[in-house]
């Protein structure tokens, strides 16, 4: 449970960098309300220790469970299949270890390709055929690839590479993350719809 307090923003994770129980500092405090004076809010904004990074957060009363907070954590949906899933999630705890961060985002790709039936060949050949069945478009494939090359310029330890910086990281988690919601979440979404549909009639 986030909790906000005159000094201090409790939440498990920064949603930023995602760094376990962060040290949150109080920056600024005010309150507002809408133009008849309801909607009463206090706000807090907050700026993690690790990463520098902003956190706005509101409840209606202070000391209580937070209403809205800015940017919001990120939740990876049950739909993505197990093994994936934690590799996003070791992915999205480790960015401000961007090498590592890289390296699992590439494997949440992979995972997925396999969970689609794309097991033989390399990883370059199978996100092309995953292409040319339109099981992902022809951009993400492009991005996949990108996300792969960076990948293994990490685990070959190219010397001529440099090393991935922590948006480079956040891009990669970024791309992985689209592609679980487009390949699992919205056909998972759209199941439950035609289902909650028919029971409807």
């Amino acid at each position: 449970m986030a909790v906000l307090h005159e000094n201090q923003l409790i939440l498990d994770r920064c949603p930023h960098c995602n760094v376990d129980m962060p040290t949150l500092v109080h920056i600024q405090h005010f309150r507002t309300t809408d133009y008849q004076g309801a909607n009463r809010r206090e706000w807090g904004v907050f700026k993690c220790s690790r990463c520098g990074s902003v956190i706005t957060a509101a409840t209606p009363k202070l000391g209580t469970e937070i209403t809205e907070i800015y940017p919001s954590t990120v939740v990876i949906d049950d739909s993505i299949p197990a093994r994936a899933k934690e590799y996003l999630k070791q992915a999205l705890n480790s960015q401000t270890s961007p090498v590592g961060a890289v390296i699992l985002s590439a494997s949440a790709v992979d995972a997925m390709l396999k969970i689609k039936g794309y097991r033989d060949g390399s990883l370059y050949s199978r996100i092309d055929k995953a292409a040319a069945d339109h099981v992902i478009t022809p951009e993400m494939a492009l991005w996949a690839h990108e996300i792969r090359l960076e990948a293994n310029d990490q685990r070959h330890a190219d010397e001529d590479a440099p090393l991935p910086e922590i948006t480079d990281a956040k891009r990669a988690i970024e791309f992985a993350l689209a592609l679980g919601q487009f390949m699992f979440v919205l056909p998972a979404r759209v199941q439950r719809g035609i289902v909650d549909a028919k029971g409807e009639r």
